[in-house]
């Protein structure tokens, strides 16, 4: 049988709560600060004066202390956080460790986190959920680069109460003087950082003075002990009064009387009978059901896992945003963010990764590498080459698709999101949206009654986006016109996009340099989008020499209607055909950045179809294409009833 041991103060032991467990509260907090300055020992002693621990546990601990500890005959207590053998063997902490308690006034969860400069980017891990941050400082070194580092990084993050713990006071004889210079040289450093609260408490974590009680070695402070401050500062956090959010995880069909979509409240809060907004579609309806595994409820609030059902069927899937219509997220395909980067190879401007914000995932392009932030003197630097690991800075971003979001200074929770490497899968930055940078902003989609689904059905046919891409002469036009004529004879609804008559009209304004492409590109890919919506078979022909514009269009359509098409043929075959005399312009200088002369093309790595446009004919090749796209054709819709229509 075990019992415990420890001795506490009567007034943290749970057994004397006055309030009931519901109405305590939960603090999340952090550990955080330079390596040996104690975290784990802090926590350690928390843990060790706030619950107690039982007897297996001190027999554990007195074990661990004699094999790996660093304080003598002592308890080690910071043992109780190290868990991972590699840390012990090491001295360090390399992951981060939460641990539960509750004293009779609050319930709390700590994240105990790295203090070695590699393993930043766990410490950001640990923060990112917290309320309040417990900053460690050693009494004898005062403040360091990495203390200095994670009070940036604290404060990028969002978390506005902070604890400078001064550790080791005993270390430095309890020294008033000492403890008021790393306070002054923390004011001075921190007067940016916009802090709501910083408490500074003089500890040993050691052997527990003002961790718990007020130690009597430190007469000339008079303010409370570490737990005593935990139990009473004021974090309510702004997510309580924030609009309402919740991210689809996924939609719950549990019968085929049953629709509802799951997720768990982001912010703010959700009633049976409120109005509330599918981002994605602009669609707005009204709360049905609030449906838990306890039961339906009335409301839920942030933190609450919950199905919501509709009293309208409404186009809603995972990745898409439930919110309140009056308090609406902006949406935008490019942002402005700071990111944290944890990836081991550098990032730079260009480099493209999947965006995971909420519970969308959606292609994404580092545009521009912004600046770089000094931790030491928070001073930025701008137009750095690259990030490399624990770097922070900003940066602006493109995603393939407009993504859903608050800025991260207004809601943290629906204005935080990962960069995902596309081959590893593996995280390599944690990211804040500072804001949006389209310039149409505060728009916000209008939802109509005649669907993408309804016109296809309309139409008898899957609408399909065929982008034929080649050299200039390599045969794209003369394909594709041929291709829709056997279309049309088929009695499918088709249009052609060529690129030389949209430069006509809606390309007119647009050059032949990169960037020119870039936007020529990404306007014929919208075009075609809208024109897919309608239900029609796009064909596109388009130089569109780069594959990243190509892929970033790609990114555009949902899985299935996108194809790409390679009309292969050698510069020489299509300098020799020059239908139109655009090569010999360009080599009497006529026309600058040719393709094919004086400009790159890139190829696509796995088209849908090849056709090698020096073995085919002109009527060879179209028939192929045709073939592809038939093959890709489902079978009619069928007929809609007038509630679809």
């Amino acid at each position: 049988m075990t019992t415990s041991v420890a001795t506490r103060p009567a007034g943290l032991d749970p057994a004397n709560d006055t309030l009931p467990v519901r109405d305590r509260g939960a603090l999340r907090f952090i550990t955080c600060g330079s390596v040996d300055d104690g975290k784990s020992t802090l926590i350690g002693r928390l843990l060790h004066d706030s619950i107690g621990l039982l007897e297996d546990q001190i027999a554990g601990l007195k074990d661990d202390s004699r094999r790996f500890g660093t304080t003598g005959e002592e308890l080690d207590l910071a043992l109780l956080l190290d868990g991972l053998e590699a840390e012990r063997e090491q001295g360090i902490t390399i992951d981060v460790a939460y641990r539960f308690f509750s004293t009779a006034r609050r319930a709390f969860v700590v994240a105990d986190t790295p203090g070695h400069a590699q393993y930043t980017r766990n410490m950001a891990t640990g923060a990112s959920t917290a309320e309040l941050a417990v900053l460690l400082v050693d009494a004898r070194k005062g403040l360091l680069e990495q203390t200095r580092r994670h009070a940036a990084i604290v404060s990028l993050l969002g978390i506005r109460h902070v604890v400078l713990a001064v550790n080791k006071i005993d270390l430095v004889d309890f020294s008033q003087e000492r403890f008021d210079a790393i306070v002054a040289d923390f004011e001075v450093f921190a007067a940016p950082l916009n802090f709501r609260s910083v408490v500074a408490i003089p500890l040993s974590a050691r052997f527990g003075d003002n961790v718990t009680t007020r130690s009597r070695q430190t007469p000339w402070y008079e303010g409370p002990s570490l737990i005593r401050h935990l139990e009473a500062v004021d974090t309510v956090d702004d997510v309580d009064q924030a609009a309402f959010r919740m991210a689809v995880q996924w939609v719950n069909r549990a019968s085929i009387d049953f629709r509802g979509v799951a997720g768990t409240v982001a912010s703010g809060r959700v009633s049976v009978g409120d109005s509330v907004l599918i981002t994605s579609s602009g669609q707005t309806t009204r709360v049905k059901r609030i449906v838990t595994q306890d039961g339906d409820l009335g409301s839920a609030e942030a933190g609450r896992a919950i199905t919501l059902t509709f009293t309208d069927e409404v186009d809603v899937s995972r990745g898409d945003l439930i919110a309140e219509p009056r308090q609406r997220p902006a949406t935008a395909r490019k942002l402005s963010a700071d990111l944290v980067w944890m990836g081991e190879t550098p990032g730079a401007a260009g480099d493209r990764y999947l965006l995971k914000i909420g519970s969308a995932t959606v292609p994404a392009t580092v545009t521009r590498l912004v600046d770089t932030l000094d931790v030491a003197t928070l001073a930025r630097r701008d137009g750095p080459l690259s990030f490399a690991l624990n770097t922070i800075g900003r940066v602006e971003i493109e995603a393939a698709s407009r993504v859903a979001f608050d800025p991260y200074a207004d809601n943290r929770e629906t204005g935080a999101f990962i960069l995902i490497d596309r081959a590893t899968h593996l995280t390599v930055a944690a990211g804040l949206v500072v804001d949006g940078l389209d310039r149409a902003r505060e728009v916000h989609r209008h939802p109509v009654d005649v669907t993408a689904t309804v016109r296809a059905a309309l139409k008898s046919q899957f609408p399909l986006t065929v982008w034929l891409t080649g050299l200039p002469g390599s045969g794209k036009s003369t394909i594709a016109n041929l291709v829709e004529r056997r279309l049309a004879a088929l009695g499918r609804h088709t249009t052609l996009l060529d690129g030389d008559n949209l430069r006509q009209g809606l390309n007119a304004d647009l050059g032949f340099d990169a960037a020119a492409r870039a936007e020529n590109v990404r306007r014929v890919g919208e075009v075609a989008k809208l024109m897919t919506e309608a239900g029609l078979i796009t064909l596109v022909a388009l130089v569109s020499p780069f594959r990243a514009d190509r892929d970033r269009v790609a990114s555009l359509f949902p899985i299935g209607q996108f194809v790409e098409v390679f009309v292969d043929a050698s510069p020489e075959t299509c300098r020799a055909r020059d239908p139109k005399g655009l090569y010999a312009k360009a080599d009497a200088g006529r026309i600058v950045n040719f393709t094919g002369r004086d400009q790159a093309y890139e190829p696509p790595q796995t088209p849908a179809l090849v056709l090698r446009s020096e073995e085919l004919s002109a009527e060879e090749a179209a028939e192929r294409v045709v073939d592809l796209i038939l093959a890709r054709i489902e079978p009619p819709l069928g007929g809609l009833d007038s509630a679809q229509l």
